[in-house]
């Protein structure tokens, strides 16, 4: 059990990172939607790859971001019972959920999201609007974002196991807008 915690902790670390990351393409794209309207109001200037970037940016902070969010507790959840069940109920909940909904689901879509980037990029697929960007990469967020998801799915089925089998208590975390 210590190998497969140890496992989940390197998950755990990973999703970090990239969610520490992707805090800044908030600011990045924040400043580029500025940039754009102050071009197109004041100057009367206008760019299809900018607005693109935008979205791109938007896409890349959801699904990236997915695994952080998970880690944190921070998805929605209905939680009619969930707050009232101890810690090893809590467990129980959430590693059927895990394995029956998240991990298929991730790993489901990953797979099929991967042949859409693969031709986006073997035919350098572009935006068809005038001066738009080049496809693949926005494609490839999305085997990589539900990638991060399931490998946060893997951790927390983990890190569920270990507090079932009594080697962890996890610390009674609040989602991110109830700090």
């Amino acid at each position: 059990m210590k190998t497969l915690l140890a496992f989940a902790h390197a998950i755990d670390a990973l999703n970090e990172r990239i969610g520490r990351l992707v805090i800044w393409l908030v600011l990045v794209a924040t400043l580029i939607s500025a940039g754009n309207a102050l071009a197109r109001y004041a100057l009367g200037e206008s760019s299809n790859a900018w607005l693109e970037i935008q979205w791109y940016l938007f896409g890349a902070i959801f699904l990236l971001a997915a695994g952080y969010t998970l880690k944190h507790n921070g998805h929605v959840r209905i939680d009619v019972f969930y707050s009232r069940l101890g810690p090893r109920g809590q467990a129980w909940i959430d590693l059927v959920g895990g394995l029956l909904f998240l991990l298929p689901m991730a790993v489901l879509l990953a797979w099929l999201a991967w042949p859409m980037f693969h031709e986006a990029w073997a035919t350098h697929e572009r935006s068809p609007d005038a001066g738009g960007l080049l496809r693949w990469p926005v494609k490839l967020l999305l085997p990589a974002g539900f990638a991060l998801l399931a490998l946060q799915g893997v951790a927390e089925i983990i890190k569920r196991l270990g507090v079932l089998g009594g080697h962890l208590v996890l610390p009674r975390e609040a989602p991110e807008e109830e700090v």
